[in-house]
């Protein structure tokens, strides 16, 4: 039972990333090893990343006891703006269509992330004696996670065009900005409302949900005004 409860989530991690690879045009366009430094350039930001955090916002252990730190969580999110660096580093080394570009960027750098943050969790901890439904929450938060980075790469990429409307640069440039502060917006509603793992699944899911068909639409508009497809 458990190795079939463990096959369930590997298969709710596996296949999302399967068909979007496949499905979407990039196996066409041979763009596996352009996902691999992706990926490379995911881990590069990071380590920047940790070093900027451990540097400048060292761990305090009085803390926690007066409640959550919002001025403290703000700044440490703020330095989640470096991703958006790292996939505009991806997206100018990327030749080819502009869907191509940012599906082999966001499928990337999520590849990356799971294999960094929720890979070794999911193998070890969902093999284990007893099943815990945290792994299938893990699974579930792995393909949200898929969608959000392919939201974003294709946001830092409408935000790079030059020809984008000056009209809708501002909203890009608001969505991008959530996109960063989205965890941040998160931590705030756990701790303002105590849900349970699930609500906070759901919510992150239709915010996820909201944010990439917002970006959908911009995207498609800018790419029949364009002329590209």
């Amino acid at each position: 039972m458990t190795l079939y409860h463990f096959g369930n989530c590997v298969a709710l991690v596996y296949v999302p990333f399967y068909l979007t690879y496949k499905y979407s045009g990039l196996s066409e366009y041979g763009a596996f090893w352009k996902c691999i430094q992706a990926g490379g350039i995911y881990v590069f930001t990071q380590l920047c990343k940790m070093l900027v955090l451990a540097t400048f916002f060292p761990a305090n252990d009085g803390g926690g006891q007066g409640g959550m730190d919002f001025v403290g969580e703000f700044l440490k999110a703020t330095v989640e703006l470096a991703d958006l660096g790292g996939l505009y580093l991806v997206l100018m080394g990327i030749p080819g269509r502009s869907h191509a570009k940012v599906l082999t960027a966001g499928v990337g750098w999520a590849g990356a992330d799971l294999l960094l943050s929720r890979f070794l969790f999911l193998w070890f901890g969902a093999r284990g004696v007893e099943f815990d439904w945290m792994y299938i929450q893990k699974s579930f938060d792995s393909n949200i996670s898929l969608v959000q980075h392919v939201t974003t790469a294709t946001l830092v990429w409408l935000w790079s065009r030059h020809d984008l409307s000056r009209s809708l640069l501002p909203i890009v440039t608001v969505l991008l900005l959530l996109c960063s502060y989205k965890f941040l917006l998160m931590e705030i509603f756990v701790h303002a409302t105590i849900s349970s793992p699930w609500i906070e699944l759901l919510v992150r899911a239709v915010l996820t949900l909201c944010l990439a068909v917002t970006t959908l639409q911009i995207y498609a508009g800018f790419a029949q005004s364009i002329g590209i497809y």
